[in-house]
């Protein structure tokens, strides 16, 4: 019973002076195990691909592995809602679209928002704009906006579901030139393939056109980012036709609110120099993805930012919540 007692007095000791380092040292530490990597993208996807090349270069600098896991439940909705109550200890982060906080909670009833999570860096932005069939008889979008004005309700167009930022593109677009066409989502299918088809007058989405574009299938006629994509100069943005509208998807990673300070550099300086490495380079390129990187502190007044320009937007076409399913 007495070495029972003292073996009790020992963990209590050692516990009371863990708790007692200061968050700083408990970081230098940090990681001593594997970290959980939860990515939202299914396997193979864009998002898939870049998160687990960048992951595994910043594992070799942090000393231990990456652990993936790919959950794309209900959009990713799942995976928000376990690593938003995850332990806030660096040992579970995840990979997931900007757009899952700065506008789906505005369109859709979730059970997480932007506040409860630690940002810890950005890698990548993917750009998109809309595209039509190079045999289309419209050379510009404004050419594609006319005919929409003649011919009510004649124009369709495929989007990924309804109410991403591209469709709120067209929704814009339609609003202030008074004109109607019809989205048509494709959740779980190419988009690509409604346009290459014919089922569809145009395709508003990311970059999985590009390739379409450069073989000669597609026509390229507006960007949604702020900026023209560097392989299509000639290509103008929304803005620069009049529709102030911009949308850019970032690629996140983030951790629980709550993250030690610290802990989220370490992650964010590993991470960050995995950007650097010349195949991750290669491969983010080949894949049409643009590295684009924001750290922990830009991230957290960035976001708040874009989420009020959304907000503004979805305000102005008059889109409700939509009960949780």
């Amino acid at each position: 019973m007495a070495i029972k007692r003292v073996v009790k007095k020992m963990v209590l000791l050692l516990v009371s002076l863990v708790l007692l380092l200061p968050v700083s040292l408990l970081a230098q530490e940090f990681p001593t195990k594997p970290i959980t990597f939860i990515v939202t993208s299914a396997p193979g996807q864009i998002g898939d691909v870049t998160t687990r090349i960048t992951g595994a270069k910043a594992e070799k600098l942090l000393g231990q592995p990456f652990v993936f896991v790919n959950n794309n439940t209900g959009g990713g909705a799942v995976a928000f809602d376990i690593v938003a109550k995850a332990k806030p200890d660096g040992y579970t982060i995840m990979s997931a679209p900007s757009g899952n906080l700065v506008w789906i909670p505005f369109t859709r009833q979730v059970n997480f928002k932007l506040e409860d999570f630690t940002p810890i860096m950005q890698n990548l932005l993917m750009e998109s704009g809309v595209v039509v069939k190079t045999d289309a008889p419209w050379k510009t979008f404004k050419e594609l906006v006319a005919y929409a004005k003649e011919n009510p309700g004649k124009v369709s167009y495929a989007v990924t579901s309804a109410s991403v930022p591209m469709d709120l593109a067209m929704q814009f677009v339609a609003k202030l030139e008074g004109i109607r066409w019809t989205a048509v989502p494709t959740p779980g299918s190419d988009p690509n393939t409604f346009l290459l088809g014919g089922h569809v007058s145009a395709y508003s989405g990311s970059t999985s056109w590009v390739p379409h574009v450069k073989s000669g299938s597609f026509r390229l006629l507006a960007v949604h980012s702020a900026n023209r994509m560097k392989d299509f100069p000639n290509v103008p943005t929304f803005r620069e036709l009049g529709y102030n509208f911009i949308h850019e998807s970032q690629s996140l990673i983030l951790a629980p609110k709550g993250t030690p300070e610290p802990v989220v550099k370490k992650l964010d300086d590993a991470l960050r120099k995995a950007l650097d490495d010349q195949e991750v380079i290669d491969l983010y390129t080949k894949l049409g993805a643009v590295i684009s990187y924001r750290g922990h502190e830009e991230l957290a007044k960035y976001l708040p930012e874009s989420r009020e320009s959304v907000g503004r937007v979805i305000k102005e076409l008059g889109i409700t919540i939509q009960p949780a399913k």
